[in-house]
C-alpha cells in the first residue's frame, strides 16, 4: 500500500505527505536523517486499519536544503505539524520515531486538543535532569556532550565525505556496524538528507521539563528497542514514569530502527493500543 503525495502550503512552504487508507488518523512523524519514507514497513498494515497522514518535515527529501535560512527548528516543525492537523479538520492519533517522538510530545504540549492518543518511538531530544531522577535514573550527558557527535558527523558530510558522517551518525544512535547492515533504500534516504544535519545541530530547544511531562493527559504508549543503546533506554523509562496515562513496551530483538528492523511486533504493539484507545475489537494484521 502506498499513497500518493499531496502537498499543502504553511508559511510559504510546500509541506508534503502521503495521505492513504481510511479510519481514525494517525499522524507519523519521523526522525532525524529521515522522511515520510522511513514508515513504509507501517502503511500496509496501520492502513488498513487507520488513515495515514505521512508527512516529510520542513526542509527534509524531497527538498533538497542547502542548509541556508532559519526556520529549521522544533518549533516550526511543531508548528507544520499542527498546521496539517488543523488542514485534517479532525483529531488525531500522534506517533514519533526518535527526533520525531520529542516533537510529538512538543505537539501535545501545544495543542493537546488535536491529540487522541501519544505513541513514542524511542524517543529522543533533551530532558531535564529531574525527568530522569522522577524515575530513579540518573540523567543522560549533557545536550552540548551529546550533541558532538552531531557536528563531528555534519563536519564530515561538509567536507565530501558524506557515508562516513552518516555511518558514524547512525552508529552512534543505534549501534555499531547497523550502518553498514542497513538496506540501500535507507541509505539512500539519509544521503538525501544528509544536510539536514545543518538545522539540527543548530537546533537546541529546551529541554523538557517534569511538570510539562506531567500535564500531558493524553493515553500514551512508549515503545523502545531492546538492542537500543543509551540514551534511549533511559529516556523511554523516564518517559513512561513522567506521563500520567503512559504504558512502556519493549520490542525484542530492536535496535533503535524499531519499526524497520521489527516491524511485525513494532505494528501489532501500535495497533493494539490504538485499538484500545477507539474503543475497538484488538485483532490485527501485522504483515
Amino acid at each position: 500500500m502506498s499513497g500518493e503525495l499531496a502537498s499543502f502550503e504553511v508559511d510559504g512552504y510546500q509541506l508534503v505527505y502521503q495521505d492513504l487508507g481510511e479510519g481514525t488518523p494517525v499522524l507519523l512523524v519521523h526522525g532525524s536523517l529521515c522522511d515520510y519514507r522511513y514508515w513504509q514497513w507501517q502503511l500496509r498494515s496501520l492502513g488498513e486499519r487507520h488513515r495515514l497522514i505521512v508527512p516529510s518535515l520542513r526542509h527534509y527529501y524531497p527538498e533538497r536544503w542547502d542548509g541556508q535560512g532559519a526556520d529549521f527548528t522544533s518549533a516550526r516543525h511543531v508548528a507544520d505539524l499542527l498546521a496539517l492537523v488543523e488542514r485534517l479538520g479532525e483529531p488525531v492519533h500522534l506517533l514519533g520515531h526518535s527526533r520525531g517522538g520529542n516533537l510529538a510530545l512538543r505537539l501535545a504540549l501545544a495543542a493537546p486538543d488535536a491529540l487522541r492518543s501519544l505513541s513514542l518511538a524511542d524517543p529522543g531530544g533533551d530532558y531535564a535532569a529531574e525527568v530522569y531522577a522522577h524515575a530513579g535514573l540518573p540523567a543522560p550527558e549533557e545536550p552540548l556532550e551529546r550533541n558532538q557527535f552531531r557536528r563531528q558527523a555534519l563536519e564530515l558530510i561538509r567536507g565530501g565525505e558524506a557515508e562516513r558522517g552518516l555511518e558514524l551518525f547512525v552508529d552512534t544512535v543505534s549501534g555499531a556496524g547497523v550502518w553498514k547492515r542497513s538496506s540501500a533504500t535507507f541509505r539512500r534516504m539519509t544521503l538525501d538528507n544528509a544536510m539536514t544535519l545543518v538545522g539540527q545541530v543548530a537546533d537546541q530547544p529546551p529541554a523538557l521539563a517534569l511538570s510539562e511531562l506531567r500535564s500531558i493527559d493524553l493515553p500514551s504508549l512508549i515503545l523502545n528497542g531492546e538492542r537500543s543503546p543509551q540514551p534511549f533506554p533511559a529516556t523511554a523509562e523516564a518517559l513512561a514514569a513522567a506521563l500520567p496515562r503512559a504504558k512502556l513496551q519493549r520490542i525484542q530483538g530492536a535496535s533503535h530502527g524499531l519499526n524497520a528492523t521489527r516491524p511485525a511486533a513494532f505494528n501489532r504493539s501500535v495497533l493494539e493500543f490504538l485499538a484500545r484507545v477507539d474503543g475497538v475489537a484488538p485483532d490485527v494484521e501485522t504483515s
